[in-house]
């Protein structure tokens, strides 16, 4: 049992100065002032400290991703620290480029294994092409029948996709959505989505010529190129989700086009950002010849928060939504994600009044401390 006094709560809407109880995994009360205690209960001075949900990254490479400059550019999986260190205390996994090398038996085992290491973690069935690479041979019985898989994920739009016709589209779609409706999860389809110039068109075609909500298409990486983030505009305007990926080299980042949608009275709630931590950035000459390739990384996300608030001068409590509650709202995994509320998991950061990471709990646990990560990967 862990007891946090006197701390500014932003849930994430600034609530007030408050003490804030967990019990277990659960936050059990959040009162102004919570007295003296009859039992053993650890207890943290939050005076001049920010409380704010823990950070929820929804696209990472938790199994290494790339590989499309050979074997030796596999990038490496991702370690418990890595999040922990960044204030991500949700983390869901996918496959990218590499559905061979990589299997989703494999991300199952990643996805269990970071749970079992103290955080949440769930994943995407499929990878890049299609026919989707699975584990029970279909991706929406993958769905509806592994605990942790929330949707599958798909490319469009890229020299690396399947190029799916929108017959194929529709169906893939339709199959999600179906899945997470009789298994009660958000049945979502994400979309990596590349440099084509059809940009989204594929999915405006399958939503004209089907009934399927725009809602289970999530398109990821929309501030990749000028034309594709246009078009993510055109699509929030039209009630759609749309995804900023952090570290995109050359073009603006995630808060940058945030503030640019805020003044074109775009729909706030349906902006989430990730990290793609863990995948290869790559940069490619006309005739498809890899130049450049890196590895992205997860600290993008709370490096991204901090300029949200400090350069670009968004209220915290706004800037915030954007890696909790609206990510929260789109997996529909609110109901115990994505917010400072009572019966909700106490997955929680502490900042300083600078913005600076100072503690970080998960589930209950206390996993950094004082700027000290406490808790490591098993082999780490």
């Amino acid at each position: 049992m862990l007891l946090i006094k006197n701390i500014d709560v932003y849930a994430p809407t600034y609530i007030g100065r408050k003490d804030v109880f967990i019990c277990g995994d659960k936050i059990a009360c959040i009162a102004d002032e919570i007295g003296m205690l009859p039992f053993d209960c650890r207890i943290l001075d939050g005076e001049g400290m920010i409380l704010a949900p823990g950070l929820i990254d929804q696209h990472v490479h938790v199994t290494g991703g790339g590989g499309e400059g050979g074997f030796h550019t596999r990038t490496p999986e991702l370690e418990l620290s890595e999040l922990i260190g960044s204030g991500i205390t949700t983390v869901v996994g996918l496959l990218g480029t590499d559905g061979m090398t990589r299997s989703v038996e494999n991300l199952y085992a990643k996805t269990a294994a970071l749970n079992e290491e103290g955080v949440t973690a769930y994943m995407l069935t499929g990878a890049y092409g299609y026919p989707a690479p699975t584990i029970t041979g279909e991706p929406d019985r993958d769905i509806v029948f592994l605990e942790r898989v929330l949707g599958m994920k798909l490319a469009i739009s890229d020299h690396r996709a399947p190029n799916v016709t929108a017959e194929e589209l529709i169906q893939i779609a339709s199959k999600t959505r179906v899945a997470g409706m009789l298994s009660g999860k958000a049945g979502i389809l994400v979309l990596h989505m590349g440099d084509a110039e059809s940009g989204l068109d594929p999915v405006l075609t399958a939503l004209s010529q089907s009934a399927i909500p725009i809602r289970v298409f999530h398109p990821t990486h929309v501030n990749r190129n000028p034309d594709l983030l246009e078009a993510g505009y055109a699509f929030l305007d039209k009630g759609g989700y749309i995804d900023l990926t952090c570290g995109m080299p050359g073009q603006p980042s995630p808060g940058e086009c945030i503030v640019a949608a805020m003044k074109r009275g775009l729909l706030q709630q349906h902006i989430t950002i990730s990290s793609d931590g863990h995948g290869s950035w790559s940069n490619y000459a006309e005739d498809g010849t890899l130049l450049e390739i890196g590895v992205s990384k997860v600290d993008t996300m709370f490096r991204e928060l901090r300029k949200l608030v400090q350069e670009l001068s968004v209220p915290l409590e706004q800037a915030l939504t954007y890696f909790t509650t609206n990510v929260a709202e789109s997996l529909e995994i609110h109901d115990r994600k994505g917010h400072v509320r009572e019966g909700a998991d106490a997955d929680l950061i502490l900042l300083n009044k600078d913005l600076e990471l100072k503690t970080v709990i998960a589930r209950g646990q206390i996993m950094m401390e004082d700027g000290a990560i406490r808790r490591f990967g098993t082999y780490e």
